[in-house]
């Protein structure tokens, strides 16, 4: 099976945050991701819900060749579990929060075995938390859909949300 290059989104605002993402990151091999880069550790205002903890939030690229992103959005999900999270308020205080931005250029929305997915991710270019460190680490990354990078992404952004490096 050929390698996918994709792209996930991470964040945490309860508890040891830090810790929640290191976690995150570290059982993403277990499921057959292969990491390739990790973004810096961005600190950041909750955007929607705003009754609720600062999110500390990064961006990983990975290769995976485990099956098609509804096997990969399944296995993310078993991650969240794994690490307690709770669905209780949408768009509400979590432990860990992992989104599948991108799978390749791959452009799709669907259930499958109850795992609903839409890519590109609907919101990635509405949130300076994830185009911020998108940016960093993959500056040439161009929106499959939009056909924007994430520098072109941010300059057209309402989203004023703080967003700095976490200095821990």
């Amino acid at each position: 099976m050929d390698q996918v290059t994709v792209y996930l989104g991470m964040g945490s605002n309860l508890g040891d945050r830090a810790a929640n993402l290191l976690r995150g990151i570290s059982l993403l091999p277990e499921v057959g991701l292969r990491l390739r880069v990790v973004s810096p550790i961005y600190e950041t205002a909750p955007v929607d819900y705003l009754e609720q903890p600062p999110f500390l939030n990064l961006v990983v690229v990975a290769e995976w060749a485990g099956g098609d992103a509804w096997n990969l959005m399944g296995s993310i999900l078993g991650i969240e579990a794994r690490l307690g999270r709770r669905r209780e308020i949408l768009r509400g205080p979590r432990t860990i929060d992992i989104d599948l931005l991108l799978f390749g250029n791959l452009v799709a929305a669907g259930v499958r075995e109850g795992v609903d997915l839409v890519l590109p991710h609907p919101r990635m270019h509405e949130r300076r938390f994830v185009l911020l460190p998108l940016g960093k680490i993959a500056p040439d990354l161009v929106h499959p859909v939009l056909g924007l990078t994430p520098a072109q992404m941010l300059a057209g952004l309402d989203d004023d949300a703080a967003v700095d490096i976490y200095r821990g």
